[in-house]
């Protein structure tokens, strides 16, 4: 079950229960997130974090209700946005909380906005859909949304395409779309993704400012813990489908539990160290066809595994206040077990 937040007396934005989304491949459904359950408190940031594949944007694709059709499917448990639960909607009446209530940024800012239309009219059918505005109107607010995410001579670029544009403006761009309507939800999926540094850093500021002024909340996923760090306010680790840890982002970053966070973080690179190679996980995360059934997914990568991980499904446990992991070397322990030699090599 998700996680009661202790001290807060207002109901979670979004709360999502034992979510189950898989795929269809041949004749047979698969599941990509396996019971995911976690809440997103208003005006927060919750931080997603893992390797690609392990479901994060799955999951956010599911809360949008944007899943492929005839492929994609939930299958299980629920995703309630302030008390509704959103899968029961029409599409119709979900059409009225996409891009008003809850947006998304999408991932490759290269290749998100269409290329035979100028940012201005991709701009101005957000508004149009949603807000009760002439067409003049929403002209002038986009240019105003344009200039509110820092980029230069709007009034010009607001008629230009997308290919005359960089990466980091073009993300800007797709942030303005995704805050048009001031949503209560924004889902950041890989949002600094093929951005260098410096435009990285520029545009997570821009976000944390954004949700600042705005009040809004923000699902803020991706594989970098650095940005995880400089924006969040709790971390969700994923992997293979499942949360194996949950923590306020201070906690997690002073004391990772589980060996899967532990070797992300190992896999920081940092200033103050050279090294003559990057740290990395061994192997890959597998496959929604051959997902282990039973055991801890991470075993037959983990250096840490013992012989009971690949027959003992850990639990998500709560082993300090705010802090929960799903790990056999903490699970209904007060000491952590010593590991014994690793099961897969």
């Amino acid at each position: 079950m998700a996680r009661s937040n202790t001290g807060q007396s207002e109901t979670p934005l979004l709360e999502i229960k034992e979510l189950q989304t898989g795929f269809k491949i041949g004749k047979n459904y698969y599941n990509a997130v396996e019971k995911v359950s976690f809440n997103v408190d208003r005006r927060k940031i919750v931080g997603i974090v893992g390797e690609s594949g392990c479901g994060k944007s799955v999951m956010s694709l599911s809360v949008m209700q944007l899943l492929p059709q005839g492929i994609g499917k939930i299958r299980g448990g629920e995703i309630k946005f302030e008390g509704r639960n959103i899968e029961k909607l029409s599409e119709r009446e979900m059409n009225k909380i996409r891009g008003k209530e809850i947006s998304m940024i999408f991932q490759e800012p290269m290749t998100a906005l269409n290329p035979v239309f100028t940012i201005g009219y991709q701009l101005e059918e957000v508004l149009l859909n949603h807000e009760n505005i002439s067409k003049k109107e929403a002209r002038l607010k986009s240019v105003a949304l344009l200039k509110s995410v820092g980029i230069p001579r709007p009034e010009k670029i607001v008629d230009e395409y997308p290919h005359q544009l960089s990466g980091g403006m073009r993300q800007r761009v797709m942030i303005s779309m995704a805050i048009a309507c001031q949503p209560k939800l924004l889902i950041a999926d890989e949002p600094t993704t093929a951005l260098d540094v410096t435009v990285q850093a520029q545009i997570l500021e821009l976000l944390k400012d954004i949700q600042e002024v705005n009040d809004m909340s923000i699902i803020m996923i991706t594989h970098d813990l650095g940005v995880v760090s400089e924006i969040c306010d709790e971390v969700i680790v994923m992997y293979a489908g499942k949360i194996v840890e949950r923590a306020d982002v201070e906690v997690l970053f002073e004391d990772p539990k589980h060996p899967y966070t532990q070797l992300l973080m190992g896999a920081i690179p940092t200033m103050d160290e050279r090294k003559e190679k990057l740290a990395t996980i061994e192997g890959l995360v597998p496959s929604i066809q051959n997902m282990p059934q039973v055991g801890c997914r991470f075993a037959n990568r983990c250096p840490k595994a013992m012989p009971e991980c690949v027959t003992i499904t850990p639990q998500l446990f709560e082993d300090d206040p705010n802090h929960e992991v799903a790990c056999l070397l903490y699970e209904n322990s007060n000491t952590i077990k010593k590991p014994l030699e690793r099961v897969v090599e």
